[in-house]
């Protein structure tokens, strides 16, 4: 859908449709209530990704990697890496490689938000990621969040990658809550001590340029407490269930090598649950992974107190500004904590990867 007919600051009209499905409308139930338990915004921090337009799209751009990176470089080096990729493997002639590896020589040496590949626009997006929070802190997942009836905690199971399959259409219909939301995070701007003057300036800048906003697919996070407040402890997840993967994961698995509890060199299917199963005698904070593990397979469970550390599955929410041109880019307060540089050997037009220039580079 493209409207096209957009305000002269900016702003798109919002269609608002009405649900008919019962589950639909008990998503609805639910998010209101959020709004009362939950409605005061915690925000987390920007998040960055990579989007692509081709010809005849309209304004509709498509997630080419999620949009869950904690710096923009991080965006640009896997965008590189996909064009390098894409010439080596896919490149039907010369000329196409000769395109694509000189878009690659660009993001090898310069901070690129945007180029044009092969009639393919492509463009590092910034997001803003919050939570709602209230009287019972950071939101838990909502009763009406997808959840499998027979959850998969085998090793070998995965879940879907965040944003995988995205259209971002500023002009799709809305739920009226979905509406709701979209209408009164315009007006979203930093504020307060904990941001620096000139990331203030830019936030109420960027509310210029980027009027409207575009709101992403929900995810789900690992969030730790103990005693200094809430700090992150995981990747977005699609699904609650795979964020308490995540944590069981880093329970009975990473934190027992970590400390030196079980030997890194062990097998990968030695864990927290068959150390303890086989040795009575294991190290006591081995039995409170694994019985924390036993308690987070239990059902939805969403918050779990281990060795004096408060886990919580928090509900984080994200959105993309969107302006005339279409999503935001980074900001110049959105720093790195690396630059540009060469990941992969040379790829000359006729395919041939030179790993030995690469050595040298090295020397």
């Amino acid at each position: 859908m493209d409207l096209g007919n957009v305000s002269r600051d900016g702003v798109r009209p919002v269609v608002v449709r009405i649900p008919v499905e019962p589950v639909e409308a008990a998503m609805e139930a639910d998010a209101l209530d959020a709004v009362h338990s939950a409605g005061e915004v915690a925000v987390r921090g920007p998040l960055f990704g990579v989007v692509a337009q081709t010809a005849g799209a309209g304004q509709r751009w498509r997630a080419v990697t999620s949009i869950t990176a904690p710096f923009p470089q991080i965006s640009r080096d896997t965008l590189y890496s996909r064009l390098w990729f894409r010439a080596k493997d896919e490149a039907k002639d010369r000329a196409e490689r000769r395109a694509l590896l000189a878009a690659v020589a660009r993001l090898e040496t310069e901070p690129v938000d945007e180029l044009t590949v092969l009639g393919t626009r492509y463009r590092i997006v910034r997001a803003e990621e919050w939570a709602g929070s209230g009287a019972g802190g950071i939101e838990l997942p909502r009763p009406t969040d997808p959840e499998p009836l027979s959850p998969d905690w085998s090793v070998s199971s995965r879940e879907p990658e965040v944003d995988a399959g995205l259209v971002l259409d500023p002009d799709a219909p809305l739920t009226p809550a979905q509406a709701t939301e979209r209408l009164a995070l315009r007006d979203f701007v930093y504020a307060g001590s904990r941001f620096p003057d000139f990331v203030i300036r830019e936030s109420h800048r960027a509310r210029q340029t980027h009027p409207d906003v575009v709101l992403l697919p929900t995810t789900f996070t690992v969030a730790e407490r103990d005693g200094k407040g809430w700090e992150p402890a995981s990747r977005p997840h699609t699904t609650a269930l795979g964020a308490r993967k995540s944590l069981d994961f880093f329970l009975t698995w990473l934190e027992p090598r970590t400390r030196g509890l079980i030997p890194v060199e062990a097998d990968r299917l030695v864990d927290a649950r068959t150390v303890t199963a086989a040795d009575p005698g294991a190290d006591p904070v081995l039995f409170a992974y694994a019985e924390a593990s036993e308690r987070l397979r239990s059902g939805r469970v969403n918050q779990l107190e281990v060795l004096d550390i408060t886990y919580r599955i928090i509900r984080t929410r994200r959105m993309l500004r969107w302006g005339p041109d279409g999503p935001e880019g980074p900001r110049p307060s959105d720093t790195s904590d690396h630059g540009p540089e060469r990941i992969h050997p040379r790829l000359d037009e006729d395919g041939v990867v030179h790993r030995d220039d690469t050595e040298q580079d090295e020397d």
